[in-house]
């Protein structure tokens, strides 16, 4: 983990679905100790303006290009999609995925959302998994492609049915569950998803690591806003997301 900060050359910035950007930025430094998993702690203003950076998690990093998805929600990430030149990036930052592919050999990696994009260097790393990826709806849906080429099989679910599967992505991780052999199951995305894997996973006695998302101020263990509920050898414990994740076992926190 490493807390050094780097200006950035941004080589690429686009809008690949409706306030969904997707940049691609030359960092030597950061993108050759980048691991599957690890957020960057982005500076979106000025020190007087907008101190606080924004975590976003890293998409892929290959040689010396790193690249990041984020959603315009906030000041913050409006004023980051004005941004052409150069972006100030503290990173990588947080604990990654553990991956074990002799280990683990049928991997299945699910996805809600912008939660999606965190996965993507995962699965490019990993031994044929399978992909699931849910979105609200067809407009949301991104990465479909990549994602296919670089795993066994990906799967996408719309809450809407507008596109792919009529539901959640879930639904179909429980079909492959009852089906086939998952040995280890990865997971990102919004609170609730993650509970429901988390409930499914341990029901099946699968062990399954979970990518959290907190609102972070300093992104280095030191301010506490991010902290978790976790649960460890019987004892209630408050964890830094931002320090000791953003991944977990999904028995050690509580969600």
């Amino acid at each position: 983990m490493s807390h050094d900060v780097y200006k950035c050359k941004v080589i690429s910035k686009k809008e690949i679905a409706p306030n969904i950007i997707d940049v691609t930025v030359e960092s030597k430094e950061i993108a050759s100790c980048a691991k599957a998993g690890q957020f960057l702690h982005v500076k979106c203003g000025d020190d007087i303006s907008m101190p606080l950076r924004r975590p976003i998690s890293i998409c892929d990093a290959d040689g010396d290009k790193l690249r990041f998805i984020f959603e315009v929600k906030g000041r913050g990430t409006k004023n980051l999609l004005l941004i052409d030149d150069e972006i100030d990036i503290m990173g990588p930052l947080g604990t990654p995925f553990t991956i074990d592919n002799d280990k683990y050999k049928n991997p299945a990696v699910i996805g809600g959302g912008i939660g999606t994009y965190p996965l993507y260097k995962l699965t490019k790393e990993l031994n044929n998994p399978t992909v699931y990826l849910g979105f609200r709806s067809k407009a949301q849906v991104t990465l479909e492609d990549e994602f296919n080429s670089v795993c066994d099989m990906t799967v996408v679910a719309t809450d809407d049915g507008s596109y792919g599967y009529n539901g959640y992505a879930i639904d179909l991780l429980k079909g492959k569950i009852q089906n086939d052999v998952v040995d280890i199951i990865y997971a990102c995305g919004p609170k609730p998803m993650l509970k429901a894997v988390k409930e499914l996973a341990e029901a099946n006695n699968i062990p399954c690591q979970v990518s959290l998302e907190e609102r972070m101020g300093c992104g280095i263990g030191a301010c506490l806003t991010c902290s978790c509920e976790t649960k460890t050898e019987g004892t209630w414990k408050y964890k830094r997301v931002c320090k000791n994740g953003p991944v977990f076992w999904s028995t050690e926190v509580v969600l």
